[in-house]
């Protein structure tokens, strides 16, 4: 699942090489956090939100042959 995440925002980011991600488990929960530069949050995100919204609708349908539930949270990284 993770591939896909980074596959998806690496599309996106003109810094795929740059961004950090985190995986939090907790029982069937799954917290990915992707840290962007700022210059990729509004590429990433998308126009009102649509690239994000998205790439949750696909880890959504996909997670379900998982059993688990992914949250997806997108940061801008700090000190820039």
């Amino acid at each position: 699942m993770i591939e896909l995440i980074k596959f998806v925002v690496g599309t996106f980011a003109e810094k795929p090489d740059e961004v950090e991600y985190k995986i939090e488990e907790k029982d069937k929960n799954v917290t990915v956090t992707v840290t962007l530069a700022e210059s990729d949050m509004g590429k990433v995100i998308g126009r009102q939100g649509k690239i994000a919204k998205a790439l949750r609708t696909i880890v959504r349908a996909v997670s379900l042959k998982e059993d688990k539930k992914y949250n997806i949270e997108i940061k801008e990284r700090e000190g820039n």
